[in-house]
C-alpha cells in the first residue's frame, strides 16, 4: 500500500479542525488598545484643564458671595452712622429745650405788640438766647404756651430752658403806653404840642427839631423825605406827620415818635406812586395841594369837588386865571381873626410869632400868599388826612370840566351852615356869599 505522504498530509489538513484567530484581536499589532487607553487618559486631562481654566476665568458662587459681602456691609454702616447722627440731633434738641447747666450774661429783649411765635422765635436765635428758632416755634405752638407770651422788655439768658423762656415772656411785665389822636388838619407845630401835652416830648423845639431834621435825624431811609425840595419853606415836616391815633410806648425818645408818624404816611400813600407818576405831578405838590383842601373844604363828602375848583384856578386856560393864583384865605395875606390863616391866626404863626409883631414878613408871603403867587406856595399849610390826599389827585371830574372855580360854606350862624355852594363865574360866587350869610 502506497503511503502518498502529501495527500495525508493535506487530508490530515482537511480534516483536523482548523482555529482561526479572532477577528476582533489581532495577534500581530497590539498597539491599538494602547493607545485608546491614552486618548481616555488625555480626554479626561484636557477636561480637567478646561474646567480649571473656566474656574479661573469664572468665579464661582463663593467668589460672588464674598464680593457682593462689603456692599452690604458698607450699606449697614452707613444706616448705623445715620441713627447715630439722628439720635445725636436728638439729644442736642433735647438738650435745647431742657436747658444748659451754665447760662450766658442776662440780655434785654424787646418783644413789640402783635409780634408772632415765628417772629419772637427768630428774635431770640438772633439775641443768641436759643439756637433753633423752629424748635422753640414748634414747642411754644403744641405745649400749649403760645397763647400765654406777652409783649414788654423781658431779662434772659442763654442756655435757659424753653419752659423757663416761655414763663419770662409770659409775665405781666408791660413797657407803658399812651394813645396820641392827632386830627386832620392839624399844623406840624399843633403835632408837636400834641406829645408835649401827652408827656412823651419835653418841649416843641425838640419835636420840630426832631421831625424837619436840624438835630440831624435822619428819615432818608422814606422815599418823600428825599423828595421834599430845599425851596425856602417854614417847615420841612409840614404836611408828613400823618393824622391818626396811635398807641405808642411811654418811655420812647423823641425820634421814635416821628418815625411813628412818617412811617404811617408812607404806608398810606405806598398805593398812590403810580397815579402820582401818570399824572406827572410829585408827591410833595400833592400834599401842598391836599393840604388846601382838607382846611377848606372841611367835610370828606366836599373833597373831590373842592378839589376841582382849585384845579380850574391853577390849570385853567381861561385868561381870567392866566396867572393860576390859588387865592386861597387859608393861606394869605389876610391879617383877620375870623379867616383860619396859616401865615396869622395858626399855631404855626404863634410859633413863630408873627401876631404879636402886627404883620407877617414879606419873605415869608413871597413863598406863602396865595393871592400874590402864582401856583403851589412853598409848602403845606397843614397835616392832610388819607381822603384830602386822594381828592388832590382826583378831582370831581364833572366840576372840573363844566369849569367851577369858587365856593363858599354857610355861615355856622345862619341856616345853612354846613352847606357848599359853587359857582363858575365871580358875579356868581358873589351871590353865593350872600346866600351862605356872609355878606354883612
Amino acid at each position: 500500500m502506497r503511503i502518498n505522504r502529501n495527500d495525508s498530509t493535506n487530508g490530515a489538513e482537511n480534516k483536523a479542525p482548523q482555529v482561526q484567530p479572532a477577528a476582533s484581536i489581532p495577534q500581530s499589532d497590539p498597539e491599538p488598545a494602547h493607545k485608546d487607553k491614552k486618548e481616555k487618559v488625555h480626554k479626561k486631562k484636557h477636561a480637567a484643564d478646561t474646567r480649571k481654566k473656566r474656574e479661573q476665568e469664572e468665579p464661582g458662587e463663593e467668589e460672588h458671595a464674598g464680593r457682593r459681602f462689603p456692599f452690604g456691609c458698607l450699606i449697614v454702616l452707613i444706616i448705623l452712622a445715620l441713627v447715630a447722627f439722628g439720635g445725636y440731633k436728638v439729644m442736642q434738641f433735647y438738650g435745647e429745650i431742657d436747658g444748659k447747666t451754665s447760662l450766658g450774661e442776662e440780655q434785654t429783649v424787646t418783644i413789640e405788640q402783635g409780634s408772632s411765635v415765628g417772629a419772637i422765635a427768630t428774635q431770640l436765635k438772633d439775641a443768641g438766647i436759643i439756637e433753633y428758632d423752629w424748635l422753640f416755634k414748634e414747642y411754644a405752638k403744641y405745649s400749649g404756651k403760645a397763647e400765654g407770651i406777652q409783649y414788654g422788655e423781658f431779662t434772659l439768658r442763654s442756655g435757659m430752658d424753653y419752659n423757663s423762656i416761655i414763663q419770662t415772656i409770659s409775665q405781666q411785665v408791660r413797657r407803658p403806653t399812651a394813645n396820641v389822636t392827632i386830627p386832620e388838619g392839624t399844623t406840624a407845630v399843633g403835632v408837636a404840642q400834641i406829645f408835649v401835652d401827652a408827656g412823651l416830648v419835653d418841649s416843641v423845639d425838640t419835636f420840630l427839631n426832631c421831625a424837619n431834621g436840624t438835630d440831624g435825624s435822619d428819615f432818608s431811609q422814606y422815599s418823600f423825605w428825599t423828595q421834599i425840595p430845599d425851596n425856602g419853606r417854614l417847615m420841612k415836616c409840614e404836611g408828613y406827620l400823618f393824622p391818626e391815633t396811635y398807641n405808642v410806648y411811654a418811655d420812647e425818645d423823641v425820634y421814635y415818635y416821628v418815625d411813628t408818624l412818617y412811617s404811617e404816611f408812607d404806608k398810606k400813600t405806598a398805593g398812590l406812586t403810580d397815579t402820582i407818576n401818570a399824572k406827572g405831578t410829585t408827591i410833595d405838590d400833592v400834599v401842598k395841594l391836599a393840604s388846601f383842601i382838607q382846611e377848606e373844604a372841611g367835610v370828606e363828602s366836599e373833597d373831590a369837588k373842592v378839589s376841582a375848583c382849585f384845579h380850574n384856578r391853577l390849570e385853567s386856560s381861561d385868561p381870567l386865571w392866566a396867572e393860576h393864583k390859588l387865592e386861597s384865605n387859608a393861606c394869605s395875606y389876610i391879617t383877620q381873626d375870623v379867616e383860619n390863616n396859616y401865615l396869622w391866626n395858626s399855631p404855626t404863626a404863634e410859633y413863630y410869632g408873627w401876631p404879636e409883631q402886627g404883620a407877617i414878613p414879606e419873605d415869608v408871603l413871597s413863598l406863602y400868599d396865595t393871592y400874590q403867587i402864582s401856583g403851589l406856595p412853598a409848602g403845606p399849610i397843614s397835616c392832610p388826612g388819607y381822603a384830602a390826599i386822594e381828592a388832590a389827585l382826583n378831582p370831581d371830574q364833572q366840576y372840573l370840566d363844566e369849569g367851577y372855580y369858587f365856593f363858599v360854606t354857610g355861615h355856622p350862624d345862619t341856616d345853612v351852615a354846613g352847606q357848599y355852594f359853587y359857582a363858575k363865574t365871580a358875579e356868581e360866587h358873589q351871590a353865593n356869599v350872600e346866600k351862605a350869610g356872609w355878606a354883612g
